[in-house]
């Protein structure tokens, strides 16, 4: 695998605009495309916004740590945080009809199994960490 970068970041709203940076010049020091570009910054935003909302709800924000390493055959991204633990196991399609009603949830978690390839978690007592894989295909970035 290829290059490795990483930020930690408090886990804060304001905070959010900073990793989509990061994430941003990431993809764009790969060389990827826009789309997949885009497919990996949407996928870590709703991740990142989930830790925000719901990861330390009841406590003090913690930390946002994303680790992003590439190379010609894929992307991994590692965030990582320390707040209450939740595995995102995949969804069924949203009711777009419930978000015209008021009910805009759930459409996160789908959006995150949508623009990557592969979507893992892991909780221990040294944090709750969300991998998630893009598939770049053989030999391109």
């Amino acid at each position: 695998m290829g290059d490795r970068l990483q930020i930690a970041l408090p886990a804060e709203t304001e905070s959010l605009l900073t990793i989509r940076h990061f994430v941003e010049d990431a993809c764009s020091g790969a060389g990827l495309d826009d789309r997949t570009s885009y497919d990996i910054k949407l996928a870590v935003d709703e991740a990142c916004m989930n830790i925000v909302e719901h990861g330390y709800a009841g406590m003090d924000p913690g930390s946002i740590l994303v680790s992003l390493q590439y190379g010609a055959q894929k992307l991994v991204v590692h965030i990582t945080d320390f707040g209450h633990p939740f595995e995102p196991s995949e969804p069924l399609d949203p009711d777009p009809e419930a978000a015209l009603a008021g009910d805009a949830g759930g459409f996160g978690i789908y959006f995150i199994y949508r623009s990557v390839d592969s979507v893992s978690y892991e909780a221990t007592e040294s944090g709750n960490t969300l991998t998630l894989v893009k598939d770049l295909g053989s030999g391109e970035k």
